[in-house]
C-alpha cells in the first residue's frame, strides 16, 4: 500500500508510511495540544501534552511519537485523552511562577493558552516552587526567568538540526533539569533569534523588545527584508508610530518559518540617533538646514551644471522602483548608473544572454544532491541558503566548496580547495579533472553557484565562464535585495559603477562610499573630485563628502519591492510615516527628475513606477546565467606580494544593520582583524594578539594579528565595510603588513 488509512476523531485519513498520529492529525485539521513538537525539528516526546487515546493501547499514547498504522483509530478528545492532557499540565504547571502579569510572552503564550483550556482553577502542589538562576547569553537572547522552562528542548533541537551548532543543552535530570549554554559562552548563531519564536512560554524572550510593549498593543504589517538577496517574508510590529519587533511571516517558498538575526533584530536602527531627518546644505564648510524646496533646486542646479557628466551610484538594497527611477533619471540626462557597487569586474557587461540569478527556485536547493560552492562565506553572507543546503546535506547532498577561506560552515564539506584570490580561476578551471567534478558527475540534481567573493572577484566574468564550462546547472547567490532587481530595472545604465565615480557630480542612493564600494579609496577619491555631490540617504553618512543631504526613508517607512536572487518580485507597503522630514527615495527621484526636464517622471504611486519598470517584461524569461564564453579568455598578472581576503561582516552589510545597537554588540560585530597563517605571522614577525600596520594603497589600518592556519599562503584576511578598514584600498589586491614593536600604540 503507498499510504495508511486510519481514523482520527472518527474521521477517516490517509497518511504516507512513516507518518505520525500528529501528522494526520495536522491532515485533517485537528489540534492536538503540544509544546514540545514541531513540524521544523525532530521528535523529542517529552513533553507529554498531546496525549491521546488510541484503540487497543494499554494507554494513552503521544501523538506526536505515535505512528500512524493501518487501521488505526484515535481519538484526541475522549475522556480518556483529555484526562490525560489535564494531568499532564498539572505537572506543568506545579513549578511554572505565577507571574503571567509581568511575563513578555503573556499574549502569545502556549503555555498561558493551553492552561485555559487543559488547567484546573486552583493547585493542589502547595510546596515552595522550584527557582532556576537567570542566564546571560547575548545581546539577542534574554534568558532572565528560566523558571518559566518547560523543558520542551525545541531551543536545543533548532541549534543542532537547524542552525547547525549545539550553543544551548539540557544538564541534570528530573526536577533540577535545567536549559543552559556552554560555561563561558554566548549564544553567538547567525540564526539564534529563532529559538524566541520556539520557546512555548516566557523563558526565551527578545532582549531589545524586552518590556518595550504587550503584544495586543502592537500593529502588525507584512514587509519583505532589504537585507541579502533571500528577500525574507517579515511580520513588522508598530507601537505609536515606531517599529519595535520584527516576526517571520511564513512562506514555505522562501524563509520557511525562520528569520536570520540581521533579519530579526536590525529595526532597531530605524530609531538610531544618526538618522537623517531634514536636509542640509553645506555652505562655507559648515552644515546647514534646508527646507525642501530649497534643496532640491540646489541639488537640481548642482546636477544641470554637470551636465552628462552625473554618475549615480545606487544602494543594491534600495527598492526595485528607487533604481528604476535612478537608472531613467541617468538616462534622461545622459549620465551613468549603477547598483554593482562592491563588483570591479564589469567585462561581462554586454555578454550575458541575461539576468544573473540563482538559477532554480529558492526551495529547490534542499533537493539539490550535488552542489559545488564557489567564492562564498555562506552562512554569513546568506544565513537562510546555507540552513537550506545544510538540511540537504543532511539528507545525503554532497557540498564542495572552492574558496580563499576555510570557514566552518556547520554542515558535512564532502570536498574543499582552499587558494589564494589570484588562483581562484585556475582552481576552477581545474575542478573538470579532480574528485569534486567526480562528486558532481555522480549526482542527478547538481549546481554551481557562486556567491559574493566570486561576483566581487576581479576576475568575476571569467569564474562565470569557468563555472559554465563545467557543464552543471549555474547559479548566483545574490548579494543583496536587489541584486536581481538592479538588473531588471534597467541598471546599470550608460556605465558602470567605477566610471560613475569619475563624473563630475554624483548622485549617491542609499549608498555609504567607502563602507559599501569596491574600493573605498578610488570611490572617496571620486568623490573630492567631483565638482558636487548630493547623497539621498536614511542615515547621516560616515563621512560627510557630500555638498547636499536629502533623507530618505528606510524600507519600513516607504512602499516598493524587491526581487529575490530567485527572481521573485514581492511589494511592501510602509509600516509607519516617514520619521521627521524624510521623504520617499522614489519621491524625491520623481521631482529631481522634473526639476531636470526629464519627461514622464509625474507618477502618483510606486505602483506606477513598478508597472513601468516592468510593463512587458516576462521576468522569468529575462532570467539566464549563460555567458560568452569565447569573449572572456584575459587573464590576471602573478601577485608578488601579499593577497587580501576581504569579507562583508554580516553585520557591517548595509547602512541599517551597521546602526543597530545589539547587533552591533554581538560576536560578529567585534571589530576587523588581519588574519594570517602561522608562516605569513611568522614572517612579518608579529605574534597573535599583538598590534600590526596594514597597508594597501595610499592608505593603511591598525589592527591586531590574529592565527588562522587554514588560510592559504601569502594571503591576509581584512574585512571590508567597516570604519577601521575604510581607508585601505579595493577588496582584492596587494598589501603590507608590519608589525608594530611592542608597547608602542596600536
Amino acid at each position: 500500500m503507498s499510504e495508511l488509512n486510519l481514523e482520527i476523531d472518527g474521521r477517516p485519513v490517509a497518511v504516507a508510511h512513516g507518518a505520525t498520529v500528529m501528522d494526520a492529525a495536522v491532515k485533517l485539521g485537528i489540534y492536538v495540544p503540544h509544546f514540545c513538537y514541531h513540524k521544523k525539528l525532530s521528535i523529542a516526546a517529552n513533553c507529554r501534552m498531546c496525549l491521546v487515546e488510541v484503540e487497543k493501547a494499554p494507554k494513552p499514547l503521544p501523538a506526536c511519537a505515535t505512528p500512524a498504522t493501518e487501521g488505526m483509530k484515535v481519538h484526541t478528545s475522549s475522556l480518556t485523552a483529555k484526562t490525560a492532557q489535564q494531568g499532564v499540565m498539572e505537572f506543568l504547571l506545579i513549578n511554572h511562577p505565577l507571574d503571567c502579569p509581568i511575563c513578555d510572552q503573556g499574549g502569545e503564550c502556549q503555555l498561558q493558552d493551553l492552561a485555559v483550556g487543559y488547567g484546573k482553577s486552583a493547585s493542589r502542589y502547595e510546596e515552595e516552587k522550584r527557582v532556576v538562576g537567570a542566564k546571560d547569553i547575548g545581546p539577542l537572547v534574554a534568558a532572565e526567568e528560566m523558571s518559566r522552562c518547560i523543558q520542551c528542548t525545541r531551543c536545543v533541537r533548532f541549534g543542532q538540526e537547524v542552525a547547525g551548532v549545539m550553543e544551548l543543552g539540557m544538564i541534570q535530570r528530573g526536577e533540577h533539569a535545567e536549559i543552559v549554554a556552554f560555561v563561558g559562552r554566548s549564544v553567538d548563531s547567525e540564526l539564534s533569534g529563532n529559538m524566541i519564536d520556539l520557546c512555548p512560554v516566557g523563558a526565551l524572550t527578545s532582549k531589545p523588545f524586552r518590556f518595550v510593549a504587550r503584544t495586543w498593543e502592537l500593529a502588525r504589517r507584512k514587509s519583505v527584508s532589504p537585507h541579502d538577496g533571500l528577500g525574507s517574508n517579515l511580520v513588522v510590529q508598530v507601537k505609536q508610530n515606531r517599529v519595535v519587533r520584527v516576526l517571520p511571516l511564513e512562506n514555505e517558498a522562501v524563509n520557511e518559518c525562520w528569520l536570520s538575526d540581521k533579519d530579526r533584530f536590525s529595526y532597531e536602527a530605524l530609531a538610531s540617533g544618526e538618522r537623517l531627518t531634514r536636509p542640509l546644505l553645506k555652505q562655507g564648510g559648515e552644515w546647514r538646514e534646508a527646507e525642501w524646496q530649497e534643496a532640491l533646486e540646489c541639488v537640481a542646479a548642482g546636477l544641470k551644471k554637470a551636465g552628462p557628466e552625473v554618475g549615480i551610484l545606487a544602494s543594491p538594497h534600495s527598492t526595485l522602483e528607487e533604481l528604476h527611477l535612478a537608472g531613467r533619471l541617468a538616462r534622461g540626462i545622459g549620465g551613468c548608473a549603477d547598483f554593482r557597487l562592491r563588483h570591479s569586474d564589469f567585462s561581462g557587461d554586454g555578454r550575458r544572454a541575461g539576468i544573473p540569478w540563482l538559477g532554480m527556485p529558492v526551495a529547490d536547493l534542499d533537493r539539490l544532491d550535488r552542489v559545488l560552492v564557489v567564492g562564498s562565506f555562506l552562512r554569513k553572507d546568506h544565513p537562510l541558503l546555507a540552513q537550506r543546503l545544510r538540511q540537504a546535506a543532511k539528507r545525503g547532498c554532497q557540498v564542495s566548496v572552492l574558496h580563499s577561506a576555510d570557514d566552518d560552515w556547520l554542515m558535512p564539506i564532502a570536498h574543499k580547495r582552499i587558494v589564494a584570490p589570484a588562483e581562484m580561476l585556475a582552481a576552477l578551471r581545474a575542478v573538470g579533472e579532480g574528485p569534486i567534478e567526480e562528486s558532481l558527475r555522480s549526482g542527478k540534481n547538481v549546481a554551481v553557484l557562486l556567491g559574493n567573493y566570486a561576483q566581487q572577484h576581479p576576475q568575476a566574468a571569467q569564474l562565470h565562464a569557468a563555472a559554465q564550462a563545467l557543464g552543471h546547472r549555474v547559479g548566483f547567490l545574490g548579494e543583496a535585495a536587489n541584486s536581481v532587481g538592479g538588473y531588471l530595472a534597467g541598471l546599470p545604465a550608460g556605465g558602470n559603477a567605477a566610471a560613475a565615480l569619475g563624473k563630475k557630480a554624483l548622485l549617491l542612493l542609499n549608498a555609504e562610499a567607502e563602507l559599501d564600494c569596491a574600493d573605498p579609496q578610488a570611490a572617496i577619491r571620486g568623490i573630492r573630485q567631483a565638482e558636487f555631490v548630493v547623497a539621498l540617504a536614511a542615515f547621516r553618512p560616515a563621512s560627510y563628502f557630500a555638498d547636499v543631504l536629502l533623507p530618505i526613508a528606510p524600507f519600513t517607512e516607504t512602499s516598493g519591492a524587491f526581487v529575490s536572487t530567485e527572481g521573485r518580485v514581492q511589494s511592501f507597503h510602509a509600516a509607519v510615516r516617514p520619521a521627521g522630514d524624510s521623504r520617499p527615495a522614489w519621491k524625491v527621484l520623481r521631482v529631481l527628475g522634473n526639476l531636470l526636464g526629464v519627461s514622464g517622471f509625474d507618477y502618483e504611486t510606486t505602483e506606477q513606477v513598478r508597472e513601468e519598470c516592468l510593463r512587458g517584461k516576462d521576468v522569468a524569461a529575462l532570467l539566464s546565467n549563460r555567458i560568452d564564453l569565447d569573449a572572456i579568455s584575459a587573464s590576471a598578472a602573478a601577485p608578488s606580494g601579499l593577497q587580501r581576503i576581504a569579507d562583508v561582516p554580516i553585520y557591517f552589510a548595509d547602512s541599517i544593520v551597521r546602526r543597530a545597537p545589539s547587533l552591533q554588540r554581538t560576536r560578529d560585530a567585534q571589530p576587523p582583524r588581519a588574519w594570517m597563517n602561522a608562516n605569513v605571522l611568522r614572517t612579518i614577525g608579529a605574534a597573535p594578539g599583538h598590534p600590526v600596520v596594514v597597508k594597501q594603497g595610499d592608505g593603511e589600518a591598525r589592527l591586531v594579528a590574529a592565527l588562522d592556519d587554514r588560510l592559504p599562503e601569502g594571503c591576509v584576511r581584512v574585512a571590508a565595510a567597516h570604519a577601521s578598514t575604510a581607508a585601505l584600498g579595493p577588496m582584492f589586491g596587494e598589501l603590507t603588513v608590519a608589525a608594530v614593536a611592542v608597547g608602542k600604540a596600536a
